[in-house]
């Protein structure tokens, strides 16, 4: 006897989504919260992911981009990551979220990605260094603002003119090639900014 495996719910899938992008980035902004409050007990406190001179948590954290809104930059990851938690519950226990809601996740992951970006200028280029727990919370925050705003057009929630559908079937086609593209650029930046160092670990 055999039998068919269902395939998933796109409302499932979504939902998984919002809950794999909330363990990751609040984890590692808790991590984070934890190392800054050490460094705030003792100064001369090395935290873990202080790798080597290029690679390092603790400089990013005392840096101003490290309290751009007056309060240490992780606080605002762990409060927007358990907000999206309760969204992702919501959604995998079978709700059906309000537009208005959706537009608000929308909304709030174009501002993270947008912060993050600025963040990711800021530490490659401006502090020259690479925050790991820094550089988890990119990778998500990305993941979350492009499928959140794939699905969002995809079932009509963001408005598509007719002249456009074309495109957007081309991007849902092919949204894993784009995503790995856009991580691609970013690591491509990474790779040349600090050349000269991963080049001295060979």
């Amino acid at each position: 006897m055999t039998t068919t495996r269902r395939p998933a719910q796109p409302g499932r899938r979504i939902g998984r989504l919002l809950m794999l992008t909330e363990v990751v980035g609040w984890l590692a902004s808790f991590e984070l919260t934890v190392d800054d409050w050490q460094l705030l007990r003792n100064p001369a406190y090395r935290p873990p992911c202080n790798i080597s001179p290029v690679v390092s948590c603790g400089s990013v954290m005392s840096s101003a981009e490290g309290s751009v809104f007056g309060f240490p930059n992780m606080l605002l990851g762990l409060g927007a990551f358990a907000a999206v938690a309760v969204l992702g519950l919501a959604v995998l226990t079978g709700a059906r979220l309000h537009r208005g809601l959706w537009l608000a996740l929308n909304a709030g992951a174009l501002a993270g990605v947008v912060f993050v970006h600025w963040l990711m200028y800021r530490s490659l280029f401006v502090l020259g260094l690479l925050c790991p727990y820094c550089a988890a919370v990119w990778v998500v925050t990305i993941a979350l603002f492009w499928y959140v705003t794939l699905r969002n057009l995809k079932h009509g929630v963001i408005p598509v003119p007719a002249s456009g559908r074309s495109v957007l079937a081309l991007v849902l086609d092919t949204h894993g090639i784009l995503l790995a593209t856009w991580y691609g650029v970013i690591a491509v930046l990474v790779l040349t900014r600090f050349w000269a160092y991963w080049s001295s670990l060979l």
